[in-house]
């Protein structure tokens, strides 16, 4: 039986690959778009804002019927829209008499998956009968981190190879691993989050519990900490390093992949001789400790070891956090998990624009932008001493 929900873990891991898929394969063609179909940049941004707002459109939507139909099926539907997205994004813009209209409908049928991906992973890999939840749960965030790079790296190389005007054909070869996945999903056994003969936590009863609200700041921290800077990384590179803007983009935001996924794989393998709580604690200083440098550190060398550190530090925040979730509240199931996601979209979105409302202020001052972010870092640290005092006391 144990060898059967192995299987259900690497289809798991997969469906984090394609989340990553959805998120990061889009913006390589913004320029594509731009020259071949005529799109003024502020619509190619519109879609950027218009993924991740439907998938937390979808984050909070399906505590309503996720439960009712079932993981298998959910997952299948998910996998389903993310497999049609990409189709739809060869199709669509030159079928229809505008290319935009086109382009968005394909990145709301995407953004459908991407969303229920990021509520029902989680917890179908917490219901697995493995015997450390913290491990598995580090390991399956880190394939978001390789997907990114996996992403990155393949398209590029593509593109060098091939060149971008083949771009529908590296879509149609991403649009293989949801459908392949999808599949998988129709056989791997799914396990019940919640024990037979009780029922998940509704979203009234979650609102009582007073830790549910410190772990919903905690993930809304866990993702504008990662965001914050991961959003400037390409600019870090670029004026750390003194290279091109190409290179820039390919050295920070998939050094920053790299080594955020490195420290989940490393929790995944050692998780269970290291301290949940004094990992996650020392990961957030370090992330502190990284602002610091980005921001005061004079010389632009140290922004981009600043951000290499940041990328390092935030691996934990995430998974650790859904980890001590569970570990809080026994019968929190579909609808803590889908708040908890909904909670660190916010936090995704939110760092950067803090970061960059900052900047803007201070007379377009990055280093003064990141610096106002460290306040994410120090409230994470004051929730997991919080989990810990109630812990320890309870």
């Amino acid at each position: 039986m144990e060898k059967d929900y192995n299987k259900t873990l690497y289809a798991c891991f997969v469906g984090y690959i394609v989340q990553a898929i959805v998120n990061n394969f889009v913006p390589l063609l913004f320029l594509t778009f731009h020259g071949s179909y005529g799109i003024p940049m502020t619509q190619i941004t519109l879609l950027i804002t218009f993924n991740f707002g439907l998938q937390l459109l979808v984050d909070l939507l399906s505590v309503a019927f996720v439960d009712r139909i079932g993981y298998r099926l959910s997952m299948i539907i998910a996998h389903i829209c993310a497999t049609a997205g990409f189709l739809l994004l060869i199709i669509l813009p030159e079928a229809w008499g505008s290319p935009f209209p086109g382009l968005l409908a394909a990145v709301a049928v995407y953004a459908v998956g991407g969303g229920l991906l990021e509520v029902l992973v989680s917890p179908v890999v917490e219901a697995c009968p493995t015997k450390n939840k913290e491990k598995a749960m580090s390991l399956l965030h880190s394939f978001y981190c390789w997907g990114h790079v996996l992403v990155v790296l393949v398209s590029t190389l593509f593109f060098r190879l091939f060149g971008i005007e083949n771009w529908k054909i590296m879509t149609c070869i991403w649009a293989v691993v949801p459908f392949a996945n999808m599949i998988a999903f129709t056989k791997v056994p799914i396990a019940s989050l919640i024990q037979e003969g009780e029922q998940g936590c509704t979203m009234k009863e979650l609102f009582r519990e007073k830790i549910f609200w410190v772990l919903m700041v905690m993930m809304v921290c866990a993702g504008a900490s990662e965001q914050a800077v991961s959003q400037w990384a390409s600019t870090l590179a670029e004026s750390g390093l003194g290279v091109s803007k190409t290179t820039g983009d390919l050295a920070g935001p998939m050094l920053f992949a790299i080594l955020m996924g490195s420290s989940r794989a490393f929790y995944g393998k050692w998780g269970d001789h290291i301290d949940l709580d004094k990992f996650m604690a020392g990961s957030s200083i370090l992330c502190i400790i990284s602002y610091l440098c980005i921001s005061l550190v004079p010389g632009p060398a140290a922004g981009f070891i600043g951000c290499a550190v940041c990328g390092l530090s935030v691996g934990i925040m995430w998974p650790g956090t859904f980890s001590k979730a569970t570990a809080s509240i026994a019968r929190g199931g579909t609808a803590m998990f889908a708040l908890l996601a909904l909670a660190g979209d916010v936090g995704c979105s939110g760092g950067p624009t803090v970061v960059g409302m900052v900047s803007g202020a201070m007379e377009d001052n990055l280093k003064k932008g990141i610096l106002a972010g460290i306040v994410f870092p120090v409230l994470l640290l004051a929730g997991i001493w919080l989990c810990r005092s109630r812990k320890d006391t309870g």
